[in-house]
């Protein structure tokens, strides 16, 4: 099987390293990709949100399946543009992608699906704005309607702040404060079959303590060990299914990752966002664990033949990622410093961690950043604390200036607490 991933975070780093490990894919590509992915898979130049140019990649290549990772391509339409030149695409159409790419569609999507969600306020006046911020009250939530890269929430109890990001939004969703941990959980979909993977919980907060702005994500683990048996059942027939079941009554069936981010309240689950591909972070742990083959559930949704493949097989082992972030993350990250230690972790920490690379690019023989989150350090371990062990092991050894990661990364979770 040729494949062709889109993308170039770490999220597609993991995607690559899971395929380049099946041995059912006989060639990997990836566009742009980074210069980790650079080391499992052949890199093309690619406009990632021309759906026709990507299209001609895949097409160039004999691609058999195309998957598209990043939610900005998605929700440009660069699926279908792969589904028309006649090549299966693992991810949700342009349409059905509207589920993260509009925050307010996603709320209509799940009054109409019977799906828990937080009470909300769709504004686009200062006016609008004021009532439902007055109607809430503190901690106020406020929400870019549209894609952000992660980092289009704020979560604060001053007004003012809520009031600033509201305004500078040309529209915008203030929704209720959900009490409890957050839980993200993924499924593998068809449009009408829904495969969940296993649950993860990411750190969005800059700094330890859950302190500082929000990020795209600093760390990630899996499994939740103080998590109810039956969540993953509980949400898959709460939330994923009738959401899938409600995007096919509309004519918009949902093929490919949905993204169920989750508060497990006081009164009981409550969806916070969808989101319409792999989570970054979490993606990086969850496939650390998954035993299955990846290509084949992939070509499988894309094929509409989820409902004939077997079931998942997941590792016992526990898996944690910690995000090394370069010199002022999350506000204007510098760029271009070099990273070393990436050898000394392969020659050390292998095969239980390993690097996975976001914003870094080639500079002669030197790897350099290139982005805010520049590195996912994975490891895995038969518990949360051997996981955690090896991954800040992991950490210690990359050299990058003025970087930064927090310390905390599944601390509570493997304490017991």
């Amino acid at each position: 099987m040729k494949l062709l991933v889109i993308g170039s975070g770490a999220r597609e780093h993991a995607l690559c390293r899971s395929l380049s490990l099946d041995p059912a894919v006989t060639a990997l590509h990836c566009a742009p990709g980074n210069a980790g992915i650079a080391e499992v898979a052949e890199l093309h130049q690619v406009d990632a949100l021309d759906g026709k140019a990507v299209a001609a990649l895949a097409t160039e290549l004999d691609a058999d399946l195309v998957v598209v990772g990043p939610e900005a391509p998605l929700v440009a339409g660069v699926a279908d543009a792969v589904r028309e030149a006649g090549i299966p695409a693992f991810g949700p159409s342009k349409e059905a992608a509207q589920l993260e790419g509009s925050k307010a569609f996603a709320k209509e999507v799940m009054a109409a699906a019977g799906v828990p969600t937080a009470r909300s306020y769709v504004c686009t006046t200062p006016d609008e704005v004021e009532e439902a911020l007055d109607a809430f009250g503190a901690p106020y939530v406020v929400k870019d309607d549209g894609l952000a890269a992660g980092k289009g929430v704020v979560v604060t109890s001053d007004l003012e702040e809520a009031r600033a990001h509201a305004n500078a939004c040309d529209r915008v969703v203030i929704e209720e404060f959900l009490d409890g941990p957050e839980v993200s959980l993924f499924a593998i979909t068809d449009g009408e079959t829904v495969v969940p993977l296993q649950p993860a919980q990411d750190f969005k907060r800059a700094l330890d303590g859950d302190e500082g702005p929000n990020t795209g994500g600093m760390g990630a683990y899996s499994p939740l060990p103080w998590a109810e048996a039956d969540l993953v059942e509980e949400v898959t027939n709460t939330v994923l299914q009738p959401t899938v079941d409600e995007l096919r009554r509309r004519g918009t069936p949902f093929s490919g990752l949905l993204y169920a981010g989750l508060a497990i309240t006081s009164r009981g689950v409550r969806v916070i966002e969808f989101n319409a591909r792999f989570g970054d972070p979490e993606t990086q742990v969850v496939l650390a664990r998954l035993k299955t083959p990846l290509a084949g559930v992939l070509l499988a949704a894309a094929q509409g033949t989820l409902a004939d493949f077997p079931d998942l097989r997941w590792s016992d082992d526990a898996a944690v990622t910690v995000v090394v972030a370069s010199h002022n993350y999350p506000a204007t990250p510098r760029t271009g410093d070099p990273i070393e230690g990436l050898d000394e972790v392969a020659a050390q920490d292998a095969p239980y961690a390993y690097v996975l690379h976001a914003g870094t690019r080639r500079d002669g023989d030197a790897i350099v950043s290139a982005g805010g989150r520049v590195l996912s350090v994975t490891a895995s371990g038969t518990d949360l604390a051997r996981a955690r062990e090896r991954a800040y092991a992991a950490v210690h050894r990359i050299r990058l200036d003025g970087s930064h990661h927090r310390t905390d990364i599944a601390a509570k979770a493997a304490a017991g607490s």
